[in-house]
Order: C-alpha cells, then sequence, then structure tokens
C-alpha cells in the first residue's frame, strides 16, 4: 500500500518475528498477509482480538494449535473426485480435532471471568464434523496404514495373505534346513527380491538347485533364487497384494467422497482456525516482548510510554517516552550521529503501523496511538542508489512523493531533512516543508543537525524540540531521548576533551554569529535546568521511598501489636471457658447429689422439681464475653477484591465479594442471594497482618460433652434406668441429636414398659416407637426428640 512506508520502518522484519510465534503454516499466511490499516473500527477489533488472546492464554497457559493443517490443497481435489492418501486424510482429522477442541476450551471459561466477544463468536463459527473424524482414525492408524477393521473384504485378504506367507516361509525353512541343499547355500536366510521370496545360492550351484534366478550379488558368487516349491505360493501372495491394494484405494476412494461433502464446512473451519492461530501468536509474541496493547485515541493523540524498538535486543534497547498531538504536533529531533535519532524516528512509526495491523507494541501500560491514514516515512538513500540519484535528489524525490499523498491524519517521518546540499539553502527548504506540513494538520517528527531548525520548533506553536542525549565526559551518546530539550552540536566540548588548546576553541567561537551563541546558551541553560529538575526529582523519589519504608515499618509494628492484643483475648477466652467448665461440673455434682437423695425419698420430692433445680444450676453459670473474631476495616486506597470475605453489619451476615462493580461498589454473594453493596457498607474479614480491628463479642456457648446416639440400660432397675434415661436425654438434647435408642431388652417386659411410661411425660421427647427388623425390633425403643 502507497500509504504505508513499510520497508525502511522494517515491518516486514517484525512479522518474520511473529511467524515464530505461530503454530501451522495458515497462521504464517495470515501474518505474511496483514497489513496495516487505516480504518479505527478494524484497528479496534483487531487489537480487541489480541487482548483476548492475551486473557487466553492468561487464564489456560499457551494454548497450542499444532494439530492445524493446510487441507486446502486436499479439499479442491476430493471436490473434483479425486483420491485423497492416508496421510492427507489424517490431516483433515487431525484439523477437525483442533476445530473440536478449540471450540471445547472456550466453553470451559466462564464468561464471568473472561467474556471473550471476539474469540467466542469466531469458535461457535466451526462446524462439527466428528462423525467424519472418527470414520477417517477407525481406518486409517497413526502411522498412516489403512488397518485390517476398515473393511471385512481388507481383514479377509490379509489373513490369506498372512496364511500364504506362513505357507511360503515353512517351505524355505526345509529347504535351507535340508543337508543336502545347505553346502549350495551362500548363507541360510530367507529373503526378498522384488517382491518375490528367494534364498541366496552359490553360483556353482546353479544348475543343480531348481528355480527362478531374480537377482545376483555385485561379485557374481551369489544368485537369489526362488525355488520352483514356493513360486505358485508367490504368485498367490502377489494375487492377493494386487487385491489389497485395490480394496484399500476403494476405501480412500470412499473417505475421500465423505471429505468432499464435508468441503465447506472443513473450507470455513479452516479459515477460522487460522484466524485463531494468528491471535494466539499476537499473544505470544506480546509475552515474549513484555508488549502491550495499547489505547486507541480518537483524537489523534500519541502517548509513548517506554516505547522499545522491537528489532533491538532487549539488554541493549533504551526505551523513550513520546508525547505529540495535543499541545503539539511536531517534534524535532537534533543531536550527534550514531546518537539514536533515527531509532527514535524508528520506533514511533513502526510502533504506529504495529498497532493499526493489531499487534501488541512494546511500551508499557497507558500509550496511546491514534489511527493515522497512512505513515510516511523519508529515511536513508536507498532510493538514491537505487535510482542513481544524489543524495539531495533522492531525499527530495522522495519528499515530493510523500506531500502528494498526505492529509491531515497522516504521521509524516523526516530522517536528516535538507541533508545533502548547501546547508542555508537546505535548512531554508528544510523549514518550508516543515511548515507546510505542518499546515496540513498531519503530526510530524523529523531528525536534523540545523541549527535553524531549532529555532523554528522554538518560535512555532505546533512544534517541539527533541534531542538525543550525549554524554560529553565519556564522549558517548546515551541513547535517551529528551523532549523540550533541543541537541547541542557539542563539537566545542568534545575538542576540548580530546586536547584541541582553549585559543583555537575561542577563535572558533568568535566565528559564530550572536544569534547561534545565543541559541547554544539557550540549549545550555536548558541542559542544565532539565538536570537540575531530573536531580529534584530524585531526591524525590528517594524521599518517596523512604516514607513508604517508614509506613511499612509502623505498620508491622502495629500489626503486631494487635497479635500481642488478640494473644491477651484469647488466653483470656480461654480462662473464661475454664471458668464455666469449672461450673458446669460443680452443677452437675449438685444435680447427681439431687437425685440421689430423691432415690432415696422418692416420697419427698418430684421429678419437676428436679427439673427447676437443674434449671436455677443452669442459670447459676456464668456468661462471659470475649471477642469471636477481628474484622479489618477496608482502607479506602486498598479496594476489595473478588474472593474476599466480608461482613455486612446492615444484614448481620457474613459474605463473599463475586465482582468489583466500580464506584466503590461490589457485587456480594449472601448465603444464595447477591446484593449490590457499598464500600463503606462492608467489613473486610481480618487476615495476617490486619491493622485496624473492629471488636465483636459474642456470648460463651457452654460446650456438651460427645454423646452416643444410643444408651444401654440392659440389667438395671427401673428407677435407675428414669434417672439415667433423663440425665442422657438432657445431653442429647444440648448435643443437637435428632433420634436416640434406648436399649432395654425384650425379658419380662417390665423395664420396657417402665421406660416408655416415663417417655409419654417428658418434655423433651417429641415421640417413641420400639425398633423395626434391623434396628432391634421389640429390645429397643427409638426416640425423637424436638
Amino acid at each position: 500500500m502507497e500509504n504505508w512506508t513499510l520497508k525502511p520502518l522494517e515491518y516486514s522484519q517484525v512479522k518474520e518475528m511473529l511467524k515464530q510465534y505461530t503454530s501451522s503454516t495458515l497462521g504464517k499466511e495470515k501474518v505474511e498477509q496483514i497489513t496495516p490499516s487505516a480504518d479505527y473500527q478494524e484497528v479496534q477489533n483487531r487489537l480487541q482480538a489480541t487482548a483476548e488472546g492475551f486473557d487466553l492464554i492468561r487464564l489456560k497457559g499457551d494454548v497450542s494449535l499444532g494439530g492445524i493443517r493446510d487441507i486446502r490443497a486436499s479439499l479442491r481435489r476430493a471436490r473434483v473426485g479425486g483420491m485423497l492418501y492416508e496421510m492427507e486424510l489424517l490431516d483433515v482429522a487431525s484439523t477437525i480435532r483442533a476445530g473440536r477442541k478449540s471450540k471445547s476450551l472456550l466453553k470451559q471459561i466462564d464468561e464471568e471471568r473472561a467474556a471473550l466477544p471476539v474469540l467466542r463468536s469466531l469458535t461457535e463459527k466451526i462446524i462439527p464434523c466428528d462423525t467424519l473424524e472418527e470414520r477417517i482414525l477407525y481406518c486409517i492408524d497413526e502411522q498412516g496404514m489403512v488397518v485390517n477393521h476398515a473393511s471385512p473384504v481388507l481383514a479377509k485378504i490379509r489373513h490369506e495373505m498372512d496364511r500364504i506367507k506362513q505357507q511360503i516361509t515353512n517351505t524355505l525353512q526345509q529347504i535351507i534346513r535340508n543337508p543336502h541343499y545347505q553346502k549350495m547355500m551362500q548363507e541360510q536366510i530367507i529373503t526378498q527380491r522384488y517382491d518375490r521370496y528367494v534364498i541366496p545360492i552359490k553360483q556353482e550351484y546353479r544348475g543343480a538347485f531348481g528355480g527362478i534366478v531374480h537377482d545376483q550379488s555385485s561379485s557374481g558368487a551369489t544368485l537369489f533364487i526362488e525355488p520352483e516349491a514356493v513360486v505358485q505360493l508367490n504368485n498367490k501372495l502377489k494375487e492377493c497384494e494386487l487385491k489389497e491394494r485395490k480394496e484399500v484405494e476403494r476405501i480412500l476412494q470412499e473417505l475421500t467422497n465423505l471429505v468432499a461433502e464435508a468441503a465447506d464446512a472443513l473450507e470455513q473451519n479452516v479459515t477460522i482456525l487460522a484466524e485463531l492461530d494468528f491471535i494466539l501468536a499476537k499473544a505470544r509474541f506480546g509475552n515474549a516482548m513484555k508488549a502491550v496493547v495499547p489505547v486507541l485515541s480518537t483524537e489523534r493523540k500519541l502517548r509513548l510510554k517506554q516505547a522499545r524498538h522491537p528489532l533491538i535486543h532487549p539488554e541493549q534497547v533504551v526505551p523513550i517516552d513520546v508525547e505529540m498531538g495535543e499541545s503539539y504536533q511536531a517534534i524535532i529531533i537534533t543531536g550527534p550521529n550514531t546518537g539514536g535519532k533515527t531509532v527514535s524516528l524508528k520506533t514511533i512509526g513502526l510502533l504506529a503501523l504495529m498497532a493499526q495491523s493489531g499487534f501488541p507494541i512494546p511500551a508499557e501500560e497507558g500509550s496511546v496511538i491514534p489511527v493515522y491514514s497512512g505513515v510516511f516515512a523519508d529515511i536513508g538513500d536507498e532510493q538514491s542508489i537505487e535510482q542513481n540519484l544524489s543524495t539531495f535528489s533522492g531525499h527530495l524525490t522522495n519528499i515530493i512523493r510523500i506531500l502528494k499523498q498526505l492529509d491531515e491524519r497522516s504521521l509524516v517521518l523526516f530522517d536528516e531533512l535538507g541533508a545533502g546540499t548547501d546547508p542555508t539553502e537546505g535548512a531554508a527548504l528544510a523549514t518550508a516543508i516543515l511548515e507546510h506540513v505542518i499546515e496540513k494538520g498531519c503530526s510530524v517528527v523529523a531528525t536534523t543537525h540545523y541549527s535553524e531548525l531549532k529555532l523554528f520548533a522554538h518560535t512555532h506553536p505546533r512544534a517541539i524540540n527533541a534531542s538525543v542525549e550525549f554524554d560529553v565526559e565519556t564522549l558517548k551518546p546515551t541513547y535517551r531521548l529528551l523532549i523540550g530539550v533541543p541537541g547541542r552540536s557539542n563539537a566545542f566540548a568534545i575538542s576540548k576533551r580530546l586536547g584541541l588548546p582553549e585559543s583555537i576553541i575561542q577563535v572558533a567561537k568568535s566565528h559564530l554569529s550572536q544569534d547561534e551563541n545565543r541559541l547554544e546558551e539557550m540549549i545550555a541553560a536548558l541542559t542544565q535546568e532539565r538536570k537540575t529538575s531530573e536531580e529534584e526529582r530524585s531526591k524525590a523519589e528517594r524521599l518517596r521511598k523512604e516514607a513508604e519504608q517508614l509506613v511499612r515499618e509502623l505498620k508491622e509494628k502495629l500489626q503486631h501489636w494487635e497479635e500481642e492484643k488478640a494473644r491477651l483475648k484469647e488466653k483470656a477466652r480461654q480462662e473464661a471457658q475454664e471458668i464455666v467448665r469449672k461450673a458446669e461440673r460443680e452443677a452437675e455434682e449438685v444435680l447427681k447429689e439431687l437425685r440421689e437423695w430423691a432415690k432415696k425419698r422418692p416420697q419427698e420430692i418430684k421429678e419437676h422439681q428436679l427439673f427447676e433445680a437443674k434449671k436455677r444450676l443452669s442459670e447459676a453459670v456464668p456468661d462471659v464475653e470475649y471477642p469471636e473474631q477481628i474484622i479489618s476495616q477496608p482502607q479506602q486506597d486498598q479496594p476489595l477484591e473478588p474472593g474476599d470475605e466480608v461482613f455486612v453489619p446492615r444484614f448481620n451476615q457474613k459474605g463473599t465479594v463475586v465482582e468489583s462493580l466500580g464506584q466503590d461498589e461490589y457485587l456480594v454473594q449472601l448465603g444464595i442471594l447477591k446484593m449490590k453493596l457499598h464500600h463503606n457498607e462492608l467489613q473486610k474479614k481480618a487476615s495476617a497482618g490486619s491493622s485496624v480491628t473492629t471488636k465483636v463479642m459474642t456470648s460463651v456457648q457452654r460446650k456438651s460433652v460427645d454423646v452416643k446416639p444410643e444408651l444401654d440400660l440392659r440389667g438395671k432397675m427401673v428407677e435407675d434406668a428414669i434417672v439415667e434415661i433423663d440425665k442422657y436425654l438432657d445431653a442429647a438434647v444440648l448435643a443437637g441429636l435428632k433420634y436416640v435408642s434406648l436399649i432395654h431388652g425384650k425379658g419380662t417386659g417390665a423395664l420396657r414398659t417402665g421406660v416408655q411410661n416415663f417417655l409419654r411425660n417428658h418434655r423433651s421427647v417429641k415421640s417413641f416407637r420400639l425398633g423395626s427388623h434391623g434396628e432391634g425390633g421389640a429390645g429397643v425403643t427409638i426416640v425423637e426428640l424436638k
């Protein structure tokens, strides 16, 4: 496309890198075909697909589409009635399987975790061809052989072939073991020549050994003879092989016809799988390059954060920050040769091409790129060499072509604008070209050595100076791009460092015009101001880190204090529990004494009086309050995350955060309900390290002892049994048992009757019955408690 300068910006090299991350030739073909787009919606769709590829790999790991094959040629041949061979049919089955796996993979991902609309839309269009896949794999094994059970006829033919081969082998074994023939043989082996079974015979015994000669050794000393005894068997084997080949071809043709019937669906699936492979390749490339999906701007705003040229080694590349399109639309970069001006220029242009192709760009999150109608670049002098023109003529020819095509949405890149001719005229021409391009509304980045262009960028309201940094101390470029600071020539500083006498340098300075001296002084002042601001920024950053460290230490101390406070509270809680347990034991002892007294004097106390006494004892047990849990109030600068456990005071319920809805609102699961609640309505449950606590008090519940679901009363008197039953039922109710079994045995029935009479009036008994078969029958009473 004429609107895209691809070769000088090394766009094809980036595509070659991307091809390495595809899983199929189809994916490589998609990479080869892609070009930048000037349509905003198309670019948005491309980048959306790439972002979903990142999400899919993040959720499922490096998804492999290695089963995809380019079966389009096979489909064309199947349509016209040609026959597909075994490996071609296996490729068809492999592609069907890859489509099925891709479709299944997207179904496994919950839409609440990742919507992935582009990928889901693609996979939903994959047409299932499972029956065809199963038929192919039923007939052909992994080695590409048609298997015996592919058809009854083939199985019968191969069975017959195996039988004939066995007869041939047995016959030849008898010959080579016969002492009469052993002296005639060169070796006692059975081999094949031209698909006929033969044995090696010495040349001198040719007349004595009957049969057909099929071959001889290179020396002529050995003849490979088919004995007459196996000629007919070999002929039958040959006939069977012909039948086998015919039946295999029939099976392959049958499978080919099935492929032809599904050709349209398969072709659609191949197109979709190629797109999926391309999307995943972009995501893998992005992960390897530590790249991001940029934000698209509708207002021609460019903001690259820590942008890196993708073709420079990560350990050598120097990131650059670039902003353009808001306060200014032209950047004029100056600086020494080999300082990184052209690399900066190429980085901007190449990343724009990558973004408009849907590729992730090697930059930091938050980078913004507009959709340009075209990226035009005049870089280097390759064209001037090809056209046998001077450097200036070559550049100018290219610039004239660019000026005819650009519009207000174009990005224009000029490398060494105006170079190759008289400096005065070249600077004037460069200024005029920049004024024309800026007037058109284009975004412009230009590199130059001309001081006049530094003044132009300083005075033009829509332009800004920039430079690549040069370290005068080491006499080496740092390759850092400094926006807002024009580049110094550094010629005098370098000359001084190299030892040129000061007198000569001063004479040289005197030859500079007043404007040139003023410009150099301005640049020096700007450079010093930038250096001072960077030092201040470094100092502020250091203080910020120290403050953060101090906050961390204070939080750790507060956490330690909270842990110590919690430990003391836990100790107090345990002591309170021990007091309760002691009171309960004393109450039980009192109750036991009361029961003994009632047993000795039953006429003096009624059962309900015992219950009243027990109630008074229970009420005498002290209630102790202690903190049940520590609740952490979420800080405004620390939002809740999905999965966090929270407490909702308004409903006195615990819940789990399901999703962040933005603006400090969250979707919270409360039992079977999901509710939208504000941040201020939630209290986060404490984790290790919580620093803010809320005390929640609760009463200590008396701990019930372990209670068995049955009570054995066999051998006891009725009065003793009733006392034990009463105590047992109270304990069972406290333990939360719903049903218990009272084992009284059958015997005379007196104990059973006494037990059941007692149960009829017991306050904790809802109902009772005799045990059924398997529960003990009449020897057991099953009691349902209230």
